[in-house]
């Protein structure tokens, strides 16, 4: 039997409305670990459709920390309705504190210059020499994926997942299956103070 309590528990873990979660638990049979999956692959299918629509709204965020620290995030969406929401003010704003955190250098695998995907490759060979052709491939593509989840801003794990399996880009998803609108990270900027300049001997004279 699907309980109001479950329903509850299943839309503040996923944010989901209260008729997806009820039918979800029901197909799932009970079962919050498969709900919250059944959810997640709902949003990407609700994601693809809205992907081609144009988000010319949203906000400019920005996080500061202890003042050496700053971060600026563009985060679009289709309305102004939902760009004033507290909902995604606070999507933007824990984007821009990921950012901060995790140091992202390129938005996404798709900003990252091909030159910069061949040196990392090359790296990869050099290290897996005397391995047959396939398995070098294998090893490479796993070495690549590595080196998205580390270094593009929607491929990594975002900082609040404490589970630690959430990515960037499926908290977006998750959002535009909320909001019913396309949301569309942009650009970044992340500033840390003295970052590129070397430290000065002049004081230890």
């Amino acid at each position: 039997m699907i309980t109001a309590e479950m329903v509850k528990e299943l839309r503040e873990k996923t944010g989901a409305g209260f008729m997806d979660c009820k039918r979800v638990l029901a197909d799932s049979n009970g079962d919050m670990e498969k709900a919250i999956d059944m959810l997640r692959q709902k949003g990407l299918a609700t994601a693809a459709k809205k992907a081609a629509r144009t988000a010319s709204e949203g906000l400019i965020s920005s996080y500061i920390h202890m003042d050496k620290l700053g971060v600026l995030v563009e985060v679009n969406c289709e309305t102004d309705f939902v760009a004033r929401t507290e909902d995604f003010r606070t999507l933007v704003k824990d984007i821009a504190m990921h950012i901060a955190a995790a140091n992202p250098a390129y938005l996404s695998r798709e900003a990252v210059p091909p030159e910069v995907i061949e040196r990392e490759k090359d790296i990869y060979r050099a290290q897996v020499v005397n391995k047959p052709p396939q398995v070098i491939e294998k090893i490479l593509e796993g070495k690549l994926e590595k080196f998205y989840t580390d270094t593009c801003l929607l491929d990594q794990i975002f900082i609040k997942d404490t589970e630690g399996k959430q990515k960037i880009k499926e908290l977006v998803t998750e959002r535009i299956a909320k909001f019913g609108e396309n949301i569309v990270v942009r650009r970044f900027a992340r500033f840390q103070l003295g970052e590129g300049l070397e430290k000065s001997d002049s004081c230890a004279n």
